[in-house]
């Protein structure tokens, strides 16, 4: 299935939209999904399968409260642009790491980085460090905010325009 066929499906749309945040906690959520919505469980996997590898979906997981789940922080590399994606896949490699992105600022790669305690955590920043050789911007969080957001997707309203 090619990327707009896959991102126009039906099944697409109601996946994403129904299950940004409160994803089934069982022990087959895709067959609960597939219930819901009418079809197979292998489909659904499917689809998520196809999301992931297309890039339209980066990552299907639970979001913990950091605090009560061990330790963690903002960080930053000052990366020259040309390499920018190179380090970003080495940053990418570490399990401790959720997610990275680029930003236009001097420190120009952003990721968090999450462990189980302050020791692990400082020692995986030590390693980023020495697998990247760059020095890593530590940018702990002073306060909380929860921010519920997520969006309908409709990816049908706007056609592309030969």
């Amino acid at each position: 299935m090619d990327i707009t066929s896959l991102i126009e499906s039906k099944l697409t749309q109601q996946i994403i939209n129904a299950y940004q945040r409160g994803f089934p906690l069982c022990s087959r959520p895709f067959l609960q999904l597939a219930n819901e919505f009418n079809t197979s469980e292998q489909a659904v996997i499917a689809c998520l399968t196809q999301l992931k590898q297309t890039g339209v979906l980066s990552r299907l997981g639970p979001v913990f409260d950091h605090k009560r789940a061990g330790a963690s922080t903002l960080a930053a590399i000052s990366v020259t642009n040309d390499k920018l994606d190179e380090i970003a896949a080495l940053v990418s490699e570490f399990q401790q790491v959720n997610h990275n992105y680029a930003r236009e600022h001097k420190y120009n790669l952003w990721f968090v980085v999450t462990a189980a305690n302050r020791i692990t955590l400082y020692q995986t920043i030590k390693e980023i460090e020495k697998v990247t050789k760059h020095d890593v911007l530590e940018l702990p969080m002073e306060k909380s905010y929860h921010i519920d957001l997520s969006f309908d997707v409709c990816f049908n309203q706007y056609k592309r325009v030969s």
